[in-house]
């Protein structure tokens, strides 16, 4: 059944308002990228952590509050195209989550954490995966990261209502990887060869020459003193102790 022009007028700014109220539409768009830390840092990059800048001064847009939870959410390089915004705090992803879904949620803060008037002396970074002692199912755990990545960041801000506002998808990070030892390749890789040969034939001489001392030693206390073997009779003396001994008589009649 065809409807009038009225009715189709009507409906109009029903569907424009069911459109509005999708997850995400309504996300105030942050211009910000995070960054990892170009601070002089041992370990900015591991095998389970990398570290960011923390963004401060970027979350002081009207529609973002003091009490508003900031979460960091962390991707893997292909899976955020599959994010979708939690509606609640109870829906939030953990890392038990990220072999699934691809991505997950950490490190929880609010906008005074992130001021832009914090002294420039104090170094301020975020370094992710690098808890060790929480669950990976407890919410907003952080969790060492599972593998090399690569992986992906945004800040996501969330009210009790639901997402407020959200960063821009970070470049990609890979994590470093433990490498076997190989043989330099080149003339190094031969010098090395040489090295070992030489090494190896002087260790032989030294072994050599230890072995030729020990024999001769050998021989020449087995020359020099006899030795009786086990089944040998040997010949023991006679003799009288002091005191038994009578000393001849002295001016006998």
């Amino acid at each position: 059944m065809g409807l009038s022009g009225g009715q189709s007028r009507l409906l109009m700014p029903l569907l424009l308002l069911l459109t509005s109220l999708q997850p995400g539409a309504g996300l105030e768009h942050i211009s910000y990228v995070p960054q990892l830390s170009n601070a002089t840092l041992t370990g900015t990059v591991t095998q389970s952590t990398f570290t960011l800048e923390q963004p401060r001064g970027q979350f002081s847009h009207p529609s973002i509050s003091d009490f508003d939870a900031i979460w960091l959410v962390v991707a893997r390089g292909n899976a955020t195209q599959n994010f979708t915004a939690p509606r609640s705090a109870e829906d939030t992803p953990v890392p038990a989550d990220f072999p699934q879904r691809g991505y997950y949620l950490t490190l929880m803060a609010n906008r005074a954490l992130y001021a832009g008037s914090q002294p420039s002396t104090q170094l301020r970074v975020l370094r992710v995966g690098n808890d060790t002692r929480c669950s990976p199912r407890t919410r907003g755990c952080n969790h060492p990261l599972p593998g090399p990545g690569p992986y992906r960041v945004k800040f996501l801000v969330m009210s009790d209502r639901g997402p407020v506002a959200e960063t821009q998808w970070s470049s990609e990070t890979r994590l470093q990887q433990a490498q076997a030892l190989q043989a330099a390749p080149g003339p190094q890789s031969a010098g090395t060869v040489v090295i070992t040969a030489v090494l190896s034939i002087l260790l032989a001489l030294v072994l050599t020459a230890l072995l030729a001392l020990l024999v001769y030693t050998c021989y020449d206390t087995c020359q020099s003193t006899p030795i009786s073997g086990p089944g040998e009779p040997v010949g023991v003396r006679r003799y009288n102790t002091h005191h038994m001994f009578s000393p001849p008589a002295v001016g006998g009649s």
